[in-house]
């Protein structure tokens, strides 16, 4: 007798919305999903294949345990922002640019955080992630924070940099853009919160109003004309 096929569960539909999502981004989805509802240590890819509509082993195709699903997700929640630094330092002037090049990077990073599916950066702080299997994303992460630094050591007024060197300004700049994280629980920020993010990166490094206005219209003058959207 031939045995009949029983028909799958529907594929869960990402949170993005995109109908045409590969087997592998709804699979990172339903992960984010997870790890933000249940937490990490409580989500098994048992669970995570029956929320996408697949089978475990359909599911160890593309990752071979949650750790590598997290590791994934981590990394788009970083990556975004260090290609921007690049670019960024590209082609603004080293000095006379300095506050517009940490506003944009600072609107970009903030920006970063928002797109990430199921507000990701909330599991920064998991103690999993100290583990030695995280260390390219922590290394990444360190990686953002001194490009902070230096940004912010060029934008800094002098008495600024005498309470604070470029490792502690760095450290003090990211925290303030990943204020975004926490907002992100209680509703969904917008370019104005992104905006205000980034200015307070500046009025932290002791930038005067006069230069705020100016990094902002010149980050948006960059960002129609130049690709850094």
């Amino acid at each position: 007798m031939t045995r009949q096929a029983r028909p799958g569960r529907p594929r869960h539909a990402p949170g993005s919305g995109a109908a045409d999502a590969t087997p592998r981004e709804q699979i990172l989805d339903a992960a984010a999903a997870l790890f933000a509802e249940r937490g990490f240590a409580a989500t098994t890819t048992r669970l995570i294949a029956e929320r996408v509509g697949i089978r475990q082993a359909s599911l160890y195709y593309h990752f071979a345990n949650k750790d590598e699903l997290l590791i994934e997700l981590l990394t788009t929640s970083v990556r975004p922002s260090l290609d921007a630094v690049r670019r960024i330092e590209a082609l603004v002037p080293a000095r006379a640019g300095a506050a517009t090049a940490l506003y944009l990077l600072a609107l970009i990073d903030v920006e970063t955080l928002t797109r990430t599916p199921h507000n990701i950066g909330t599991l920064y702080l998991l103690p999993e992630i100290q583990h030695e299997r995280y260390d390219a994303f922590r290394a990444e992460r360190r990686e953002l924070q001194e490009a902070y630094g230096r940004l912010g050591a060029r934008a800094a007024a002098p008495e600024v940099l005498a309470g604070a060197d470029e490792q502690r300004l760095g450290e003090l700049l990211l925290q303030v853009t990943e204020v975004v994280i926490p907002i992100r629980r209680a509703r969904e920020p917008g370019r104005t919160d992104a905006e205000a993010i980034a200015a307070s990166c500046l009025r932290l490094c002791g930038c005067p109003e006069s230069t705020v206005e100016q990094a902002r219209a010149e980050a948006a003058e960059l960002l129609a004309h130049a690709g850094m959207d």
